[in-house]
């Protein structure tokens, strides 16, 4: 059979001699399609969403804090206190040469920052070295970060967050070079910071201040002391791979055993991200499952009808196979029916979830108005499309395959 403009008019025909059955057919794919887009346009959105609170962040890093210790070591018992400090982020950088960034950060509550007569009761101040900005951007909208000199001279100049930002200034106004007091210190501000909330070590990024390190240390009589420290590894080297050869640098240097995981704590973000990676592949197949089991019902759905046409033309089949017709002209127009028919309903319900779900990708944005990316991928669009045409097909086939065994004498029994 070949597939010319009188074929494709007569496939049309056959369709829509029927057309409530046919709307009913269809319906049951248009609608197991539909569903299949949503939840994957849906499950798109929910990674995005859980994504964004890690952008900007080194997905190869890690982070050492404190704790007390849990085994006696050398003469100290377990449960003592004990604290990191620079010489710790010296060391590490000197000993584990596996690591392509170490830094450190520190932190001061209690005093919030004030600006002429305003005051942001939410604010904290931050000490970060200047290398930290490798393993978390602070996505700098004016000014710039901390940079090594203003933490080898002690500078008192400082970052702002978004929150302390808009508290103090006006939209679209440069406060480079203006002066904010923290704890009766005034400093200069040098930059604002629009860093993503990701993973929250100290505080909310919005609500910080950012100084230098040594200036934190300084201000307030903390000598070398730091809160945690933090890394990036080099390319082709997982985090995991040196995380007990830097507790064992950080172990040594304090006297506690380097088996002491509770002493010594320990923050894999590298495993956090592969976590979620594996959380959302897990997620799309069930996501496919589900949805390929609603589009299924409409399938069988779409084959029985197939099949009940093919009963209700038997004779027209029979005269056709009688005057010449072969059993691959019949195969091929029952067939083209049963791909056209899903394929119509297909498309619609492609074309009809991905309008839906853009309309929700536009009311669910972030802070800044940017989407989480609630809709479906051009992959899994062609993906869909590819499924429909293909499962079309062997709705087909069965109806088809009775279609060939009609034999013209029977058919005119039928009759």
């Amino acid at each position: 059979m070949r597939i010319d403009r009188d074929s494709i008019e007569e496939i049309v025909k056959t369709i829509t001699q029927n057309k409530s059955r046919s709307l009913l057919t269809a319906f049951g794919v248009f609608w197991g399609i539909l569903i299949l887009v949503v939840l994957l346009s849906g499950g798109n959105g929910v990674r995005g969403m859980l994504l964004s609170n890690f952008e900007g962040f080194a997905t190869n890093s890690g982070f050492t804090f404190t704790g007390a210790t849990s085994i006696p070591y050398k003469g100290f018992k377990k449960g003592r206190s004990w604290d990191l400090t620079t010489d710790d982020m010296q060391n590490v950088r000197n000993n584990v040469p596996e690591l392509a960034h170490v830094s450190a950060a520190s932190a001061h509550w209690g005093t919030p920052p004030v600006y002429g007569e305003k005051k942001y009761s939410e604010g904290w101040l931050r000490g970060n070295e200047p290398e930290y900005q490798y393993i978390e951007d602070p996505n700098i909208i004016y000014g710039r970060p901390i940079n090594e000199i203003d933490f080898r001279e002690c500078r008192k100049v400082c970052v702002l967050g978004m929150g302390v930002y808009e508290s103090f200034f006006t939209k679209g106004e440069d406060p480079c070079g203006k002066r904010i007091q923290v704890d009766g210190i005034y400093y200069t501000i040098v930059g604002v910071s629009d860093g993503q909330e990701n993973i929250n070590l100290l505080g909310m990024n919005r609500d910080a201040v950012t100084i230098p390190l040594s200036t934190l240390q300084r201000t307030y009589n903390e000598g070398k002391v730091v809160y945690y420290l933090a890394y990036t590894a080099k390319e082709g080297v997982k985090i995991s791979d040196v995380e007990d050869k830097i507790r064992r640098v950080v172990a040594e240097h304090h006297v506690i055993s380097p088996d002491d995981k509770e002493g010594i704590r320990q923050v894999n973000a590298e495993e956090m991200f592969e976590m979620l990676d594996t959380l959302f592949y897990g997620i799309e197949v069930l996501i496919w499952l589900v949805g390929m089991g609603t589009l299924l019902a409409g399938i069988i759905g779409v084959s029985n009808i197939m099949m009940v046409t093919v009963k209700e033309r038997t004779v027209e089949i029979g005269i056709r196979r009688a005057i010449g017709a072969q059993p691959r002209d019949i195969l091929q127009q029952i067939m083209a029916e049963s791909i056209l028919l899903t394929t119509v309903a297909g498309m619609t319900g492609i074309a009809f979830g991905v309008l839906v779900m853009n309309m929700v990708d536009t009311q669910i944005v972030d802070n800044m108005g940017n989407s989480y990316g609630y809709i479906a991928t051009f992959g899994s669009v062609v993906s869909l499309t590819l499924v429909v045409i293909v499962l079309g097909a062997i709705a087909g086939l069965a109806p088809a395959m009775r279609a060939m065994a009609i034999k013209p004498v029977e058919a005119m029994h039928e009759d």
